[in-house]
């Protein structure tokens, strides 16, 4: 039987910011973890404040069970300011990674940046350029930032 994918607004599931907090941790300790520079408690009570303002978090579930988690923030990268939206921390459970999940999630942030009036999103990543590249988007330019390489994307229209 094929399984039941769908994705929503943590806004509308701030029972899961526990577990999403513990997602973000495990996935990227150097920034959220003990002396990170992320501030975890701040940016889950942001990408759950709201459905239709940024920032906007989105859950996918399978199944009815919680499996990955990604937002939609109006700023990322400093340098790249006069750039928005950006489809930033995106995760799915190690688990069911390699079955679409993350696509469908990625599809669900772009869906949502367009219902509230933003005609492309953009990503930097230095992880998900194939993730990105299958689904379209553009890579605009690599840069440096905190001693990464970073490419970002930019959605198809």
């Amino acid at each position: 039987m094929p399984s039941a994918v769908i994705v929503e607004p943590l806004a509308h599931h701030r029972e899961l910011i526990p577990l999403v907090a513990e997602w973000f941790v495990s996935e990227w300790p150097n920034w959220y973890g003990p002396g990170g520079p992320g501030n975890l408690a701040q940016d889950m009570d942001a990408f759950a404040a709201s459905d239709s303002v940024l920032p906007v978090g989105m859950v996918i579930f399978e199944n009815h069970v919680p499996v990955g988690a990604g937002a939609l923030k109006a700023h990322s990268i400093p340098s790249h300011a006069h750039l928005s939206p950006w489809a930033a921390a995106g995760y799915v459970l190690p688990s069911c990674r390699g079955r679409g999940l993350g696509a469908l999630l990625l599809q669900a942030l772009v869906a949502r940046a367009q219902a509230l009036g933003f005609e492309h999103v953009h990503c930097g990543t230095s992880t998900a350029e194939r993730l990105l590249t299958r689904e379209g988007w553009q890579p605009i330019e690599v840069i440096e930032h905190a001693s990464k390489r970073l490419t970002i994307f930019q959605s198809a229209a």
